[in-house]
């Protein structure tokens, strides 16, 4: 293989594919990028069996070839080469690929793309649905941080993902917190369709999206064991997991006893503070929600945390509440994370009594819920 291209487009794609390479792995080909010469392109490609990542850059040819090569190595190296072209020549008796640059150079030892694992691509057969970029990407966002940080459980460390009709739901759940989101799709669906996505893979597919603004389209492979997504020159592709997600209309509260809607910012900020303390103790913040007087006077929310040998934390937020009194603690890492993602300047809290699992919502909007379990402490 001998192919020239230009080193920043080289470096963006070794980027773009690197976070599928495998750092631990006991295949060593897993720790490689495999480069291709396809229909006039250079093709450069990473997995580590649960993510793929596939792109394309533009390249004259002089060569067809392909080789794997230490993904880490080449990254390294090709990030500090300078502006312009580059050029990759592949000696097969060696099995090495050589990068030179101007007066630059360097001959990396490679594995036999034989050896690479096969990535499959988009096709016109099976399951597959069109859907704007950035409505897939904000989707994600609002989601894939709920799920199980572990694979004890793994459907919980995965998104749900449901194609019905016209419209597309995203859930997560780790357990301790549940978050769903509602969509728009730009193709309709003759049934529903139920899929289970590791959120580490969506997390990378939101990555890949970044500024993308055109539709793109969701495939399934026949076997249903693959779902696929192409961004411009890229494909992505994920494993799914197999298992039933818990039934999420099941866990949202339908009704509240009482209902506090206030700034997000504020809120959030008064979450870090009392954070501080609060990580000495389980991460336990309890939040005091007490009404106004009559209708004309502000309610407001106290957000204390205790810290036994560093001291504590007091804030008051003012807020709309509607309905009575209520104490409840939560985690304040899940309220951090979910009051971080939101963009909306105001939100909604639905409560039902000390015990029971709050929601947070941005105000006024009926897509997104996010579901919160309450924390036990002394004294409730």
């Amino acid at each position: 293989m001998r192919v020239s291209c230009l080193q920043e487009n080289f470096q963006r794609a070794l980027g773009r594919v690197g976070r599928a390479v495998a750092t631990r792995t006991s295949l060593p080909v897993l720790s490689n990028v495999l480069l291709s010469t396809d229909d006039g392109r250079l093709r450069v490609a990473a997995t580590n069996l649960e993510i793929s990542v596939t792109t394309w850059i533009e390249a004259d040819i002089q060569d067809e070839g392909r080789i794997t090569i230490d993904a880490r190595l080449l990254g390294e190296f090709v990030n500090t080469l300078p502006a312009g072209g580059v050029e990759l020549t592949v000696d097969i008796s060696r099995m090495s690929l050589t990068v030179q640059s101007g007066r630059d150079e360097a001959t990396i030892n490679g594995i036999d793309a034989e050896d690479f694992p096969v990535i499959p691509s988009i096709t016109d057969e099976g399951f597959g649905v069109e859907i704007e970029a950035r409505n897939l990407r904000d989707l994600i966002s609002l989601v894939e941080f709920a799920a199980a940080s572990d694979d004890s459980r793994p459907v919980l460390a995965g998104v749900l993902t449901r194609f019905e009709g016209e419209r597309v739901t995203l859930a997560s759940a780790d357990g301790f917190r549940m978050a769903v989101n509602e969509g728009a799709l730009s193709t309709s669906v003759e049934e529903r369709t139920d899929l289970i996505v590791p959120a580490r893979a969506y997390r990378e597919l939101a990555r890949i999206i970044g500024d993308f603004d055109e539709t793109i389209r969701l495939a399934v492979t026949p076997n249903r064991s693959q779902v696929m997504a192409r961004v411009g020159d890229t494909e992505w592709v994920s494993r799914l997991i197999d298992g039933t997600f818990p039934d999420v209309r099941q866990i949202v509260p339908k009704e509240f006893a009482t209902r506090i809607d206030l700034s997000r910012e504020v809120l959030l900020n008064a979450v870090r503070r009392a954070s501080y303390f609060a990580r000495e103790n389980n991460d336990v913040i309890r939040l005091v929600i007490s009404p106004g007087e009559d209708d004309l006077t502000p309610g407001n929310v106290e957000v204390t945390a205790n810290a036994a040998e560093r001291g504590n934390s007091h804030s008051f937020v003012d807020a709309s509440v509607s309905g009575g009194e209520v104490q409840i603690a939560f985690n304040s890492r899940y309220l951090a994370d979910v009051l971080s993602v939101l963009k909306h300047g105001q939100v909604t809290l639905g409560l039902n009594g000390t015990t029971q699992a709050g929601i947070i919502r941005p105000s006024g909007v009926d897509s997104y819920t996010h579901v919160i379990m309450p924390m036990v402490i002394g004294g409730q």
